[in-house]
């Protein structure tokens, strides 16, 4: 299972990697006003700078907006081997994270805190019922 991108300014860009740097995904985190080119942080020098900066600038992706988080409600997920040694395994449901496109994701949390999306999850069981396959 893996988290998927969600950030406020709904892009992410994407990085090819150089014989220095790996290949990665950065969060947008604002707009150059004079140019409009997409700003990131910069963690060497402590500032935003824009995307067209870097050499191994490649795109620019969509990114989920969460507009809105609601309580699990008794849901819960199921997976069919992603327990122990590809065991089953049914996990909770913390929250509904609800983005600006109006699609709901169930987000789970495991006995040691991970947190995680469940957007792989075999199957969504409502409260109250049974697991059903």
């Amino acid at each position: 299972m893996t988290l998927r991108h969600f950030n406020q300014t709904g892009w992410t860009a994407i990085f090819n990697g150089t014989d220095t740097e790996i290949g990665r995904m950065v969060r947008v985190e604002g707009w150059d006003q004079a140019t409009g080119t997409a700003l990131v942080v910069d963690p060497k020098r402590g500032a935003l700078r824009p995307v067209t900066d870097y050499e191994d600038f490649s795109h620019l992706e969509r990114a989920d907006q969460v507009v809105a988080a609601v309580p699990g409600g008794g849901w819960r997920v199921h997976w069919k081997d992603e327990g122990p040694g590809g065991t089953p395994l049914t996990e909770r449901v913390l929250a509904w994270l609800i983005t600006s496109q109006g699609r709901a994701t169930a987000i789970t949390v495991d006995a040691q805190g991970h947190v995680e999306d469940a957007d792989s999850a075999d199957a969504f069981i409502p409260p109250g019922e049974d697991l059903v396959l």
